[in-house]
């Protein structure tokens, strides 16, 4: 007996006990999904201190402090940027769906839409948000691979019929151990690739309000894959959970802070 015809029996009885990795079906692809909103939703309120990192072709690099507050149980989201002392007092407010940014150098209110970018940055609000993607998407399984040392569910996502997003096709990377999002990819319509995502760090506080841990990510960094050259990093720096003003979500608050 030759020593090939060995080798290749040896290895075919590996490769039929190796496991094999096992798709996720639909109902596992939602569950996958309500778990990374549910864990980055407090059930209360949140506000958070954000620095974003802004790297443009041909200008100096920018950093802009911003705070960021959010009811998720209205689904209410004000960003109020306070440096430089330039964007001071600029801010977005999140109210029954509709985003409005506020300038108070000229005193006025504008509607923005979903694909807006937040100062000029590469960020956008669904960046600062809650999660929301079993509402808004329906998945499919692309496979398990590895990205780098982590071993990860990639899905694609498709918008569901009547939701506004800023991207209509988003693919994720989904750690295995942890479920928090590595990577992210969201595509225009026509299939061409608009911004990659990366969450390298995530963190995790407990909610009083929700009686279970919130997680966040530390750090997102973002790319914009139209102006190859310009990135933005999002750093959020602290989190708190307490309770927030009654009135805060209010056009009327966001512009007592810019006097």
């Amino acid at each position: 007996m030759t020593v090939q015809p060995l080798l290749c029996a040896a290895l075919a009885a590996v490769l039929l006990a190796a496991p094999t990795a096992l798709a996720l079906d639909a109902a596992e692809m939602k569950k996958l999904l309500e778990i990374i909103d549910d864990r980055q939703r407090n059930g209360g309120d949140y506000k958070s201190l954000a620095y974003l990192e802004q790297k443009e072709k041909d200008k100096a690099d920018t950093v802009r402090e911003a705070l960021v507050y959010r009811r998720d149980a209205d689904d209410k989201l004000m960003i109020l940027f306070s440096k430089p002392k330039g964007e001071a007092g600029k801010g977005y407010l999140r109210l029954d769906k509709n985003l409005w940014s506020y300038d108070p150098n000229v005193g006025k209110w504008e509607r923005r839409t979903e694909r807006e970018r937040i100062a000029g940055t590469d960020s956008r609000r669904a960046d600062f948000d809650e999660s929301r993607l079993a509402e808004e998407y329906e998945p499919t399984y692309e496979g398990e691979e590895a990205l780098g040392k982590f071993k990860v569910h990639k899905l694609s996502l498709q918008a569901r019929s009547g939701i506004d997003v800023a991207y209509p096709v988003i693919k994720l990377w989904v750690d295995t151990a942890t479920s928090n999002i590595l990577k992210r990819q969201e595509f225009a319509l026509s299939g061409r690739l608009m911004r990659t995502l990366y969450y390298p760090k995530w963190q995790k506080l407990f909610s009083e309000s929700k009686s279970a841990e919130v997680w966040y990510p530390q750090e997102i960094r973002i790319y914009d894959e139209v102006e190859k050259a310009n990135s933005t990093v999002i750093l959020i720096k602290s989190v708190d959970l307490r309770a927030l003003e009654a009135n805060i979500f209010t056009k009327a608050w966001l512009e007592s802070k810019s006097r």
